[in-house]
């Protein structure tokens, strides 16, 4: 799908405050190692594990709580309408509280899946459903750590085309957010100093038509 626009970002949008509450939130509970799609919460042996980190090397917290996706959602909406995406979508699933700690990282991806997801509740609201519109939140400030910058292939990794890779230097002060359609190629690079916190949600909507 070629775009006119391939993210859409908001400058020190969040609070300081909201930020540093999200923070202390997300420290207090205990994080898990950070897998990538289809490996569930299954348990994984050692080299498993070993080429996991080959990919994506960080820690997460999962969040749910209302007061945080109404900071976030009416950046979502906002950024959907001035990119000119217009994409449906209904629902948000889960926060993702990330930890980058020296040396962490997460090597090129993408959110959306090949299918939608298939739940065993037909009633479960993401049942059906893809993701279409992903947010990353930076939640530290720079000065706290050097490298972890998110980058875009806009390429869409097309083999026939040239890297075409951008850093999302808009979002590097505290309380900025990007929103970017779940196709477009992204990764984090490694972190060289300090901890990189950041807060991704993904948005759902029907598959398109």
């Amino acid at each position: 799908m070629n775009l006119q626009n391939y993210y859409w970002f908001f400058q020190s949008a969040i609070p300081a405050r909201i930020c540093d509450d999200i923070v202390k939130y997300g420290k207090s509970i205990s994080d898990q190692m950070a897998v990538t799609g289809g490996m569930g919460d299954k348990k994984l042996n050692q080299k498993q594990i070993k080429d996991l980190k080959k990919k994506r090397d960080s820690n997460i917290v999962w969040m749910n709580d209302r007061w945080i996706y109404k900071e976030i959602q009416p950046y979502i909406h906002q950024a959907n309408a001035n990119a000119g995406w217009n994409f449906q979508w209904d629902f948000s699933e889960s926060c993702q509280f990330t930890k980058y700690e020296k040396g962490q990282f997460y090597d090129w991806h993408c959110d959306g899946w090949d299918r939608p997801y298939i739940r065993e509740n037909a009633n479960d609201p993401s049942h059906g459903k893809i993701r279409k519109l992903s947010v990353t939140v930076t939640l530290s400030d720079p000065k706290d750590y050097k490298g972890g910058e998110l980058e875009f292939d806009f390429r869409n990794m097309d083999p026939d085309k040239k890297p075409n890779i951008r850093k999302c230097t808009e979002i590097l002060p505290k309380g900025s957010l990007v929103v970017f359609p779940g196709f477009v190629w992204h990764r984090v690079c490694p972190v060289k100093k300090g901890s990189r916190y950041s807060l991704v949600i993904w948005n759902l909507g029907w598959p398109y038509r």
